[in-house]
């Protein structure tokens, strides 16, 4: 007796279809082969699955039991091949023919005693039953939910191995969860934070507020208590909501890195902060089954590195590439696999290991080969890749006691989004979306100088001993600063101001 059940897998952000054919033969041994590039994970199936299969109530075949992966040259890995594989071992015993079994797709992890549990991936893989077809997805019911996001198939949840058998030999009718992903996306945008919390720092709002703008990356500089990591933390606070497109793409990132079991769907930029003994494949992704690093789960949000100097310089090197691409490919013996990384990144640091340098009121404890050796651990490339340096002093007595509020986070973001509009209709057509990431050529089209600021640039190049990167970057940032005043050329003050983001460059602290 053959049975064919269908599945699916992931393999980078996308999944492909598995098909399970399950083979039932002859001999006195009772033996489960399982064949098809499977994982530890799926080879031990066949005990779960047995073990399974006889605490929900049923049998599985006597003798030889062939369970094939099909496609065979992909490696397969997970226990989500669980579920699919107990159904097909209980057809071919019972000897059950399921005319409509091309319309079901199953995945779940099995419990010994027939309850389905949580996988990861769920998503892209409803997705993929879609495009192939399979109009009726069976998952289990605590990632229904996020399976139901997908428009156009039925999803159902089970419990049980019991309660998907039933649904597939149709003894059992239940209604498909649904989820209206319009509504939910419009009720869920909101953020717990908002920038009217914070007193004071007016010049580093600013400087955010450009940074967001234009998707420019920056590095926050001060003691500690200057609120760096609060300013950092209503970053997404202020940059425009995320498109449909851009939520769907976000969430298949986090259903692959197993985020989603609380929630459905990312609705809200995510904002990521590693802490700094985070490894290089835990920041890039990779894995011997290569899976999403923290620079891609923060894609279309914040990317946030504290007390950046902490982190191995191994570690924040692999960062160059993504910055540069804004996307990290992956290479193992199980494949090459590209994962987005469009990311904005924010990262803060204090000016000395003791924290006070530069300080009016508190002395430094800090040699200046120590500052120096300090500042080392950050190489010149990775400081060239970020766009801002932005100073951040310790907050006033004044500031922390005042009655007034700040600028709310609305009123900004209001204003960084209608500098974005300026920028989609500028790069129409191409890829680039934001200031921070045109083209070359885009480059020397739209940064054009007045005649004070080509006076203003080369006299900070000569000066300041700035590299061919921060040239460019600068000039990025400029560009950025004349939207925001809707300004079509780039100014002596938009110049000035962008200059004065370079605060590393410029060697004010150390």
């Amino acid at each position: 007796m053959l049975a064919k059940i269908y599945s699916a897998a992931v393999f980078g952000v996308d999944a492909y279809e598995v098909e399970i054919e399950v083979n039932s033969g002859g001999g006195m041994d009772t033996v489960i082969v399982v064949v098809g590039l499977p994982d530890t994970a799926v080879k031990e199936a066949k005990d779960r699955v047995t073990t399974s299969i006889s605490n929900s109530g049923f049998f599985w075949p006597a003798g030889r039991t062939t369970v094939n992966l099909a496609p065979a040259d992909v490696k397969k890995e997970g226990p989500s091949f669980d579920l699919p594989i107990a159904l097909g071992m209980i057809l071919c015993q019972e000897e059950k023919e399921i005319e409509n079994a091309a319309e079901f797709c199953f995945v779940g992890e099995l419990a010994l005693d027939g309850s389905v549990r949580a996988v990861r991936g769920v998503l892209p893989v409803a997705i993929e039953a879609r495009r192939r077809g399979h109009l009726k997805v069976v998952v289990p019911e605590a990632n229904a939910r996020e399976a139901a996001m997908v428009e156009g198939i039925d999803v159902y949840g089970v419990r049980n191995l019991r309660e998907a058998y039933s649904l597939l030999v149709g003894e059992r009718t239940v209604k498909p969860v649904r989820e209206d992903l319009a509504s939910f996306f419009q009720k869920h945008q909101n953020y717990e934070v908002d920038f009217a919390d914070v007193r004071g720092q007016n010049h580093v709002k600013r400087a955010i507020e450009i940074s967001a703008a234009g998707g420019h990356g920056m590095l926050l500089i001060g003691p500690p208590g200057s609120g760096k990591s609060m300013l950092s933390k209503r970053v997404p606070t202020i940059l425009p909501p995320m498109t449909m497109e851009e939520a769907i793409e976000t969430t298949k990132i986090h259903s692959i890195a197993g985020l989603l079991l609380e929630k459905s769907f990312v609705a809200t930029r995510p904002f990521r902060s590693p802490h700094h003994t985070v490894s290089d494949a835990g920041l890039l992704g990779g894995g011997a089954n290569p899976a999403p690093g923290e620079i891609s789960i923060a894609h279309h949000g914040v990317l946030f590195l504290d007390e950046l100097p902490e982190f191995k310089r191994t570690t924040l090197e692999v960062l160059r590439q993504p910055l540069e691409d804004g996307r990290v490919t992956v290479s193992r013996a199980a494949g090459t696999v590209t994962f987005p990384a469009e990311f904005m990144l924010v990262a803060a640091m204090t000016p000395c290991p003791c924290g006070f340098f530069g300080d009016p009121k508190r002395k430094c404890r800090c040699t200046p080969q120590q500052v120096e050796r300090y500042r080392d651990r950050i190489s010149g490339p990775l400081l060239d890749r970020i766009d801002l340096h932005v100073e951040a002093p310790a907050v006033s007595f004044d500031d922390l006691r005042s009655d007034e509020t700040g600028e709310p986070s609305a009123a900004i973001r209001a204003r960084v989004m209608e500098c974005r509009a300026i920028q989609q209709k500028r790069f129409a057509g191409s890829k680039s979306r934001v200031n921070a990431r045109m083209s070359s050529q885009q480059f020397r089209q739209f940064c054009t100088l007045d005649s004070e600021g080509e006076g203003m640039l080369r006299m900070a190049m000569d000066r300041l001993n700035f590299s061919a990167r921060a040239h460019d970057r600068i000039l990025k940032v400029a560009r950025t600063i004349a939207d925001l005043a809707g300004s079509e050329t780039i100014g002596a003050e938009h110049v000035g101001e962008a200059i004065q983001y370079r605060t590393l460059d410029r060697k004010l602290w150390a």
